[in-house]
């Protein structure tokens, strides 16, 4: 049997997710709390939230990252530009974007790619992770989207939002490693709310997870390391 990871190496794989748009300031501050406590990677926040997150993160090692075109990709290309620079501003140093769904499964990859490689050329070097919405895809769209999206220069690609339906799959992690060079990290993300979960999508190749439910998953690690049968609870938000 695979010995199990460390809490802290599993929390260095984690983007905490607080996206919801009917979060208050209060709840955004009691997530960033959370992920400051558990030592996490970084968190994703609403672009309206990038420049309050920083200051509240400050000092902590917790990156903060935002979304671009989120959560349809339907935003135009300049409009995805000017999130990009608005967030750098704020202070953002990772970026989730979501792919233009309806160009890529018209089979328009000239215009993902140039999509796409516009928002890595206004990211001026920061990460940029790609989200394809494989819910909304057939496997050669989610193929032609990663191979697209590597073209283009970005660091990861992504299965989902949570906001579209569907989200990580094992199917789709295997099938976005095998799309892509090594040069290229995959990030799950939609439906990540229990260890098992996340570890057999690590398993797959998956190398970061976008989550709501970090604290679940890390106190089931806890517990299997400190000997107790796993909780086998799962959050039941979206993302």
């Amino acid at each position: 049997m695979t010995s199990l990871p460390s809490v802290a190496a599993v929390a260095a794989t984690i983007d905490h997710a607080i996206l919801k748009p009917e979060l208050t300031l209060e709840e955004v501050d009691s997530q960033l709390d959370v992920a400051r406590r558990l030592g996490l990677f970084s968190v994703c926040v609403r672009p309206s939230d990038v420049a309050h997150a920083v200051a509240r993160l400050d000092g902590s090692g917790v990156a903060v990252g935002t979304v671009i075109g989120f959560p349809h990709g339907t935003t135009s290309t300049a409009g995805k530009v000017a999130e990009v620079r608005q967030a750098l501003a704020d202070g953002a140093v990772e970026l989730d974007m979501v792919v233009s769904i309806g160009r890529l499964r018209s089979g328009m990859l000239d215009d993902v790619e140039a999509d796409v490689r516009a928002v890595v050329d206004a990211a001026d070097g920061h990460v940029v992770k790609v989200i394809l919405e494989t819910a909304l895809l057939d496997d050669d769209q989610v193929v032609a989207g990663c191979r697209a999206a590597e073209r283009a220069g970005a660091h990861f690609v992504k299965t989902s939002t949570g906001f579209a339906g569907g989200g990580a799959t094992a199917h789709h992690i295997a099938l976005m490693r095998g799309a892509v060079s090594e040069s290229v990290q995959v990030k799950a993300s939609g439906g990540v709310r229990g260890l098992d979960t996340l570890l057999e999508l690590s398993d797959l190749g998956a190398t970061r997870f976008g989550t709501s439910a970090s604290d679940v998953i890390l106190a089931d690690l806890q517990a299997r390391h400190e000997g107790e049968a796993p909780t086998g609870a799962e959050d039941t938000s979206s993302y």
